[in-house]
């Protein structure tokens, strides 16, 4: 039985309402542009809504316009550019079913065919209005005689056509809902990408928040073979609002909550959740990616990653990628303004003005140009950090288990030990590696110079705070900025440590990365990469898995499966392709010492069944159908 399709335009193919972007073109020189713009935004509401007859809104509305024949032309460009998201995505669709698609709308013949002509739908698939125009060329009315300039008129349209078998209508609003009511279209489907009306997906037989809803519902050619609109995502801790805004952008489902959550917490919301964006508070441990039936990718919007379970989510097949890079110079800035506060003894002096002491003195206050700074851990930060303090007049020397050359004068030290005698200051920059907790303790401390500075932004662990107070207290050291702990609360409140109330020490919270900058360069770094994997594959970047980067396909199939690394599991897949006819246009394979990933795109339809017997291959970890 052959089944008809029935598109609205306005809000559905294009993400507008076409005659309130004529009023933003015809009005420009007006000077209460603004107002009747709101004028005729609100009447199109009431007329899409059935609140008033849709004749009354179209007379409404052209009145208001003023607009000319030649303000169509701009028009055009306009909607041009502003095609619904997942219309543009799915081409494929519109040119397979070009025989079954028509466009019922209630705007215009003028500005709809160019439109439409894109997807294929040719001009007599499309009914709509025209306008009429006065001998000078201006929009002065439209045809009366038309049925969809008047009230419920698409119910008369469609019935006109005499279209046999099933008729699915989708659509922004009550107005497209009429004809499903009025028995003549099977199913009405609520489209709400665009906007969201309360009436229309009040009487929907489906909500579809995007096409690709729609086509998956239907079983229809897609770009995805999942909705986005269907992928889950959990942003916990307060993930910056650009993270949130370009994931739904892309149309995901994204929540946003502002605090971290216990491990029994994650457990509970964990459940249906395909993304996860984490801070450092987070622990995904693998209690919680048991309970994790659809998580696929991990997003750590910070540098570490020991808060996650990297191997766990290696072998359940979850990819996990983190931001390396996006705070390096706030970290950087924070440690150099450090080193000038704590030589200056600024806070000191700082206090005791808050305290209303007037106390103008040199005494424990100092140039940091020409003295000696030793970093510990010459990866990003500790590199940019070494360019910046050579720059104000340091001698900087360095310790890294990796043998790196030094940049700019900076000179590589053969052992921690050797750093910590000839240092004026120690600035702490090492990685998660478990093997640095206590890095720094009661030894190490006594080796330093007597007053030398100790900065710590790298983590915790690295340094015993007890070992740390015990040489503030003593003068062994003349001061210290410490940013991170060995505990931190999961939120905002009362903390201790014994830290506390030495003046010559500066405390932060864990604020080493935490700038707009750098979360706004966290949140859009994080996100590329979440959607990078989602939508095409890539796994580039990721810190648990093989990694690999190639474009997205079109008029392709691509097939993602995820296996323990053991021999024959890629000529099972071969051979398993082989016996279903796929024809291989491109094969990518990866492999660390636990697992193989690997990307095959095919060029032909191919029987469901194919699906079924790759996911059983052994040793099979995860198999996904991109699109």
């Amino acid at each position: 039985m052959p089944t008809s399709y029935i598109f609205d335009f306005d809000s559905t193919i294009t993400r507008v309402e076409a005659l309130d972007i004529l009023a933003e073109i015809s009005l420009e020189e007006n000077p209460k542009k603004e107002d009747v713009i709101e004028q005729i935004k609100q009447i199109t509401n009431l007329g899409i809504d059935g609140d008033i007859s849709f004749t009354e809104s179209l007379e409404q509305r052209i009145k208001l316009l003023g607009a000319h024949r030649d303000h169509l032309e701009l028009l055009i460009e306009e909607l041009k550019e502003k095609i619904s998201h997942s219309f543009a995505s799915n081409r494929k669709f519109f040119e397979t079913h070009r025989d079954d698609i028509y466009v019922i709308s209630a705007g215009f013949k003028e500005f709809i065919i160019p439109i439409v002509a894109q997807f294929h739908v040719p001009s007599d698939r499309v009914y709509a209005n025209t306008f009429t125009f006065d001998s000078e060329g201006r929009i002065v009315g439209f045809d009366k005689e038309n049925p969809l300039s008047k009230h419920n008129g698409k119910i008369e349209c469609l019935q006109g056509l005499n279209l046999s078998g099933d008729i699915q209508v989708i659509g922004d609003g009550y107005s497209d809902y009429v004809m499903r009511e009025a028995g003549i279209a099977k199913k009405f489907f609520a489209y709400t990408e665009n906007v969201k009306r309360e009436k229309a997906v009040a009487n929907a037989d489906f909500v579809t928040e995007t096409l690709d809803e729609f086509l998956y519902i239907n079983d229809l050619p897609r770009n995805f073979s999942y909705p986005k609109n269907r992928i889950k995502i959990l942003l916990l801790e307060n993930i910056h609002p650009d993270a949130l805004e370009r994931l739904e952008n892309d149309g995901y489902s994204v929540e946003l909550v502002s605090t971290a959550l216990s491990e029994s917490e994650l457990i509970e919301r964990i459940k249906g959740v395909h993304v996860l964006g984490i801070r450092s508070k987070t622990k995904v441990t693998k209690a919680v990616l048991k309970a994790a039936d659809k998580l696929l990718v991990i997003g750590a919007f910070c540098i570490g990653t020991t808060q996650i379970d990297l191997d766990a989510c290696k072998l359940s097949g979850v990819v996990v990628f983190n931001a390396p890079y996006s705070n390096t110079r706030s970290v950087v800035e924070l440690a150099l303004g450090q080193i000038v506060m704590l030589m200056r003894s600024t806070f000191q002096r700082s206090s005791e003005m808050h305290s209303g002491v007037w106390n103008k003195t040199a005494v424990g206050s100092r140039e940091v140009r020409g003295k000696t700074l030793g970093i510990v851990g010459y990866g990003n930060i500790g590199k940019q950090l070494s360019v910046l303090a050579e720059a104000i007049g340091m001698k900087v020397y360095f310790y890294d288990l990796q043998d790196t050359l030094g940049l700019g004068n900076a000179e590589r030290v053969v052992s921690l030990d050797d750093l910590l005698r000839i240092s004026d200051v120690i600035s702490l920059h090492v990685d998660d590696n478990p093997q640095n907790k206590n890095l720094i303790g009661d030894r190490e401390l006594s080796l330093c110079k007597d007053g030398a500075y100790l900065i710590n932004l790298s983590r915790g662990y690295v340094v015993s705070i007890e070992d740390l107070a015990k040489h503030l207290k003593s003068g062994k050291l003349a001061g210290a900025a410490v940013d991170v702990f060995p505990v931190e609360p999961k939120q905002n409140g009362s903390y201790e440590s014994p830290l506390l109330g030495l003046e010559n020490v500066i405390l932060t919270p864990h604020i080493g990365g935490s700038t707009i900058e750098a979360q706004r360069d966290i949140a859009g770094f994080v996100p590329k990469k979440i959607m990078g994997y989602i939508n095409s594959g890539n796994t580039e970047d990721a810190v648990n898995f093989p990694n690999i980067r190639l474009p997205q396909q079109q008029d392709r199939h691509r097939f993602l499966h995820i296996h323990k690394n053991v021999p024959g599991v890629m000529a099972a897949i071969n051979k398993i392709l082989a016996e279903y006819k796929l024809n291989l246009v491109g094969q990518f394979l990866s492999t660390d010492p636990e697992v193989g990933y690997v990307i095959s795109d095919v060029d032909n339809a191919y029987n469901p069944d194919v699906i079924e017997a790759l996911k059983q291959i052994p040793n099979t970890i995860r198999f996904r159908v991109l699109y």
